[in-house]
């Protein structure tokens, strides 16, 4: 399919101390964009900086994936952080990350919350907000991550950041086009050839078939591949080689 292309991005230093999660530097080998851990949910300094070592060797981007400080709960419990806190807090990590990511060579190349955050900022203004002025007073006008049509994004826009829309091969959406919630039944698609027959969907035709049946359509520059599934790097080899199968180019967006 000439002229399509989409970036694949990862969950990856999800690790802490010596308990590791994600298999950083397999990964680093499939996707085209790293969402590096900045301590909050997980990751740590040693891991940050193999991580960004690892990404600029491969030539890969490095993204700041920012969450609640919820290190217990792997940024995936509802949280409700003062706004201000937040964006302190959003800024925090960002700089972290960047320390490492300087000192490989590179430099953090875009934002993603994390978990929780990641949907709470899809509906609600405020913490949106909060995270886009997080990214701002780490300075520079980097690209936000995040769901098509979510607040995040049109946040985001207002402050003059660019909005990358990604998509979920792994996950059931819902039929407003939103993710459905992890503690429901469905909520992650296991099947391999199921991941990798939406994922090509979704990149080709720009759509998905919801939980619900019916479809819906996601027009996304970002693809996201989980890295702590089981067996997530032979998933995502299978994911991008179906991709490059249909013709579609594998690249950064950033």
């Amino acid at each position: 399919m000439s002229g399509v292309s989409i970036d694949l991005n990862a969950d990856l230093g999800e690790g802490f101390g010596r308990w590791t999660l994600t298999d950083d530097e397999r990964l680093l080998s499939v996707v085209t964009s790293a969402n590096v851990a900045c301590g909050f949910h997980a990751g740590d300094a040693v891991t940050m900086r193999r991580v960004c070592e690892l990404a600029v060797e491969r030539g890969v981007r490095i993204g700041a994936q920012v969450s609640y400080r919820d290190l217990a709960g792997f940024g995936r419990r509802a949280m409700d952080v003062p706004a201000a806190e937040l964006a302190a807090e959003v800024a925090y990590q960002i700089g972290a990350l960047e320390v490492f990511a300087r000192a490989a060579g590179s430099r953090v190349a875009y934002v993603k919350p994390h978990g929780a955050l990641y949907n709470r900022v899809v509906r609600d203004a405020e913490q949106a907000a909060a995270v886009v002025d997080g990214v701002l007073l780490a300075g520079g006008g980097l690209p936000v991550l995040g769901l098509p049509g979510s607040q995040l994004h049109e946040v985001a826009v207002r402050a003059g950041l660019p909005a990358v829309a990604e998509a979920f091969g792994d996950r059931a959406y819902r039929a407003d086009g939103s993710l459905l919630p992890r503690g429901q039944e469905g909520a992650v698609v296991h099947d391999p050839d199921v991941v990798v027959e939406r994922s090509v969907a979704l990149v080709t035709a720009g759509a998905v078939t919801a939980h619900c049946g019916t479809s819906v359509p996601v027009r996304a520059r970002s693809l996201c591949l989980h890295g702590d599934t089981p067996g997530a790097v032979e998933l995502a080899r299978r994911v991008r080689a179906g991709l490059e199968s249909a013709g579609v180019t594998v690249g950064a967006f950033a």
